[in-house]
């Protein structure tokens, strides 16, 4: 659902922040987060601000291109932002999380462009799941300081959906940087956010439980 105004946006990115600040997700000003807006602006995070401690003030407007319709200055990632929500029609919140699961589990696989979720029962709070007895592929790709390499090499995965296993995507992971989540509301986004996290968390556990076992 788009979000009606601004007002009710920044209360929706504020509310954000401290959820994913309390979970660990969001240390020092890292994390950017988005919506989409009824009038075609976006709203989206200002640069710079510890995400568990925003106001007002740490939220903007953009126009579609990621350009300030206020003044303020907006995330690095904005363009990131964007074009999520060029690609899809769909996508109307866009959250971006730092835990050290995700980041271990990227940098634990150099050269993995993605990493295979499977079987989990937490895989239906993606869009397009209905059963555990399937398969999410979550792309990963390099980190970049230009928002236009991270771009092109996410690209292929939305061109043919593979990374979902023909469900719409709705992640992929920056390698040694963070996790990009959307969906149709913010409520959606939070649950691609934690479902995925939370399905990090426990392969990690299971890494660490065999590696335990065989000691």
């Amino acid at each position: 659902m788009v979000a009606s105004s601004l007002a009710d946006a920044t209360d929706a990115i504020i509310a954000a922040g401290r959820w994913l600040d309390g979970k660990g997700w969001a240390p020092a000003t890292a994390g950017n987060y988005s919506m989409r807006l009824a009038d075609g602006a976006r709203a989206i995070t200002v640069s710079g601000w510890h995400k568990g401690r925003l106001t007002a003030d740490g939220v903007m407007r953009v126009d579609a291109h990621g350009q300030s319709l206020d003044g303020k200055w907006p995330s690095a990632e904005t363009a990131l932002h964007m074009d999520l929500y060029r690609r899809f029609a769909g996508a109307n919140a866009v959250l971006h999380s730092h835990s050290p699961e995700a980041v271990g589990l990227s940098r634990a696989f150099p050269g993995a462009r993605s990493y295979r979720l499977a079987g989990h029962e937490m895989l239906k709070v993606l869009p397009g799941f209905t059963t555990h007895d399937a398969h999410f592929d979550l792309p990963i790709v390099d980190n970049s300081q230009d928002m236009d390499d991270i771009i092109a090499a996410v690209t292929p995965w939305f061109a043919n959906e593979g990374a979902a296993g023909g469900a719409p995507p709705s992640a992929y992971l920056i390698r040694g940087h963070g996790l990009y989540g959307w969906g149709g509301d913010m409520a959606e986004a939070e649950r691609v956010i934690e479902g995925i996290e939370w399905m990090i968390a426990a392969e990690l556990a299971e890494f660490g439980f065999r590696r335990g076992g065989e000691a």
